[in-house]
């Protein structure tokens, strides 16, 4: 999934000029303060895209030439590129508002290619400081981030109102390792989000008590938020509803990872009472798992222990990770629960950035 930032030019990028409203010479080129900073480090630290998509009225005319406009355009890319801001593409329209182009924002002709499957609706933004901005996220289907002044109508849908970049990469920073998925079946409804720069957060809603129980060991011992819902067919068995948690739940984690930029990407041992849990990970992109827990009783409240299995399966499955699990110990439910912490610790561990870069040898994962 592509986390892309749609982001207008003047007034945005830089300061647009009061009067003439076009920056057609070197000498107006002025960028806005923190910007260049700003998209520096979310691009290096995030799976940030960005796309630039701006109106420039009567671009090729004698008032607005379009030599003038290229002097400009070059400069203000060359002091971004240096900085280790680019672009994935440039998007302009050219046309005068009264023309009726479908590619004038807040008309979506120039970004169309880019509304499909692989567009992370829930974490891209349009980024402007005007209200055809905010109208062009709007008939995007994704959030708008507003720089402007004028008061925005309640009909927008705005994440952010902000005229500082500081604040936009905060921002930013925090829901870029944001992921939500719903999954329906006949068997299952299930709504997970996962938010890894979260703060140990979470909600949990299985219809299982025990269940619901250890899923919540994973925000309290992992640091991050997990937002879990499903309403599965428990009056058939609990098998579904189980299995198909840990697919979802898999998934959500796997598109919140992104690329794995800079994560430690391993990750951790207890005890828990008399019992005592490993659980080894490796968010490689590549499903294992070796299983070595060894349970005495049927059933923990209205949990099915043979289920603990699959749930770990289905997870890393979903994934893409290795795990390798063992646990011992008298009593059935520290062993699962020793299980759910360890997991949730080496979740924690895994998941932390220490760096920018992907942590393996063929440069991905």
């Amino acid at each position: 999934m592509r986390k892309i930032l749609f982001i207008d030019r003047d007034g945005t990028l830089i300061v647009e000029p009061p009067v003439t409203y076009q920056v057609d010479s070197l000498e107006q080129l002025e960028f806005l303060p923190g910007v260049i900073g700003a998209l520096s480090r979310v691009l290096s630290q995030s799976d940030y895209e960005l796309v630039m998509v701006t109106n420039q009225d009567g671009l090729g005319t004698e008032v607005y030439p379009e030599e003038n406009f290229n002097t400009v355009q070059k400069s203000m890319l060359q002091t971004f590129a240096g900085e280790g801001v680019t672009f994935k593409e440039i998007l302009i329209d050219r046309t005068f508002p009264e023309q009726n182009s479908p590619t004038r924002k807040p008309k979506t002709g120039l970004v169309e290619k880019y509304m499909n499957e692989t567009l992370d609706y829930a974490n891209s933004y349009v980024i402007g400081d005007r209200m055809s901005d905010m109208q062009l996220a709007k008939n995007m289907g994704i959030r708008g981030i507003y720089m402007g002044s004028e008061e925005p109508s309640p009909e927008m849908d705005i994440a952010l109102k902000s005229c500082s970049w500081a604040e936009i990469e905060r921002f930013l920073m925090r829901g870029a390792r944001r992921a939500v998925v719903e999954r329906a079946t006949k068997e299952t409804q299930i709504c997970i989000e996962v938010d890894l720069n979260g703060t140990g957060k979470g909600k949990i809603d299985t219809g299982l008590k025990f269940f619901d129980h250890m899923l919540e060991q994973i925000p309290r011992h992992g640091g991050i938020d997990v937002n879990i819902k499903v309403k599965g067919d428990l009056e058939v068995d609990e098998h579904h509803t189980i299995e198909d948690t840990g697919i979802a739940l898999g998934e959500c984690f796997k598109r919140a990872l992104g690329s794995k930029r800079g994560v430690e990407r391993y990750g951790f041992a207890l005890p828990m009472d008399e019992a005592e849990a490993q659980v080894l990970l490796d968010f490689g992109g590549r499903y294992e798992l070796v299983w070595s827990v060894e349970l005495q009783r049927e059933y923990v409240g209205d949990f099915p222990t043979e289920m603990l299995k699959h749930f770990f399966s289905a997870f890393g499955q979903a994934c893409g990770c290795n795990l390798n699990i063992k646990a011992q110990g008298e009593n059935t439910h520290h062993i699962i629960e020793a299980v759910f912490k360890a997991f949730a610790r080496a979740i924690k561990q895994a998941v932390r950035v220490t760096g920018t870069e992907i942590p393996s040898s063929k440069g991905v994962l």
